[in-house]
């Protein structure tokens, strides 16, 4: 079962969501999570496996320019994560499809998404939903 996450599924976002960024605290995500969930322009969904929580997709609306698009706005997965002993089973695949259809409800007709260059698990994902590559980026600041 899949469903979309309300308040009272913030911490449950945040525990699931600390494993793939590990370099935030469960309480930041879920304070983040909170805010977000309570924005018209995104949305969590949360996928259970007999009412357990093992994975959660997140896409928001991005009006500013997406690379690789020509409209606005466009549906943007910002995250997707599976519990490792859950993966492989297409329940990425069923999130997903439910951020694409938010997306297409919200009158978006492109979709789009990004990973780190090294990120070969996450590219073969992508690749194998029907994304295409769009651009390669590296990224740079310095502190002044």
């Amino acid at each position: 079962m899949i469903k979309q996450a309300t308040s009272t599924d913030a911490l449950t976002l945040a525990t699931l969501a600390v494993q793939m960024w590990d370099d935030s605290t469960i309480s930041e995500l879920e304070l983040g999570f909170s805010e977000l969930i309570m924005d018209e322009n995104a949305v969590c969904f949360i996928k259970y496996v007999e009412d357990k929580p093992v994975g959660f997709a997140q896409c928001q609306l991005r009006h500013d320019y997406v690379e690789g698009t020509d409209s606005s706005p466009v549906g943007y997965l910002e995250g997707i994560f599976l519990l490792e002993e859950f993966r492989h089973q297409g329940f990425a695949k069923e999130l997903l499809q439910e951020c694409e259809k938010w997306a297409k409800g919200k009158k978006c007709s492109e979709f789009a998404s990004d990973c780190e260059l090294d990120n070969t698990d996450s590219l073969k994902f992508h690749l194998a939903m029907g994304f295409e590559e769009a651009n390669r980026v590296i990224c740079f600041r310095k502190e002044i």
